[in-house]
């Protein structure tokens, strides 16, 4: 299977992604430049965390309007697997690809820490191969985590079992109805705050994060 890991100036997890899918998991990756404005052949995108524009204006605000993310919204909307972390979750909902925004952390404080989550829904091409409600620990890294849409997109979220992970028990950043991640209607685009690609090896100390890229792979 082919990763492309898309490169924004200011991304700083794009290596760790990488890392992830060629060395980790021993399947092919490439690095797509911001300024691409065609995809190579792909299997899967990533959209990595960091600080994109050194989030200048709001996180994700100018990355939206990359070259390179006409390509991912069109390779999105053919139905190929799109994950967006941290960074890339707040990119993907500035292009629409995903509903909601990602504003301040309630306590107005960038947090570093590892955070307790659980699989809301283990039957998407991301969590597939987790276990129901499985408890998992991953690093967060963000200022801009709490996660905020309309009554009625969180009701559409829930109803259609589209939050698939969520902060418990304790909610760091203030995010509606404690969420930590979401997939698109589809089903094909997730975005989530933790950091999977952080924690998907043994030497690390903790492979909860693992699981996302083979659910993706499988």
């Amino acid at each position: 299977m082919k990763f492309g890991v898309i490169v924004f100036p200011g991304s700083n997890c794009d290596w760790d992604s990488y890392h992830v899918v060629t060395n980790v998991l021993k399947q092919k990756g490439q690095f797509v430049w911001h300024k691409e404005t065609k995809l190579p052949r792909l299997d899967a995108v990533v959209v990595p965390g960091g600080f994109s524009y050194g989030d200048h204006l709001r996180t994700g605000a100018i990355a939206r309007f990359s070259p390179v993310m006409n390509e991912v919204v069109k390779f999105a909307k053919a139905g190929g697997r799109v994950i967006g972390i941290c960074n890339g979750f707040q990119i993907l909902t500035e292009a629409g690809l995903l509903p909601g925004v990602l504003m301040r952390n309630r306590d107005l404080k960038f947090i570093c820490e590892t955070v307790s989550i659980e699989v809301a829904n283990h039957r998407t091409a991301f969590t597939k191969n987790y276990e129901k409600q499985a408890r998992l620990r991953m690093p967060i890294a963000h200022g801009e985590g709490n996660y905020f849409a309309d009554g009625e997109t969180l009701r559409r979220l829930e109803g259609d079992g589209r939050v698939v992970f969520r902060y418990a028990p304790v909610n760091p950043n203030g995010s509606q109805n404690d969420i930590a991640g979401i997939i698109n209607e589809a089903g094909n685009v997730l975005g989530m705050m933790p950091h999977p690609e952080r924690c998907a090896e043994v030497m690390l100390g903790n492979e909860d994060g693992r699981k996302v890229f083979e659910s993706i792979i499988s």
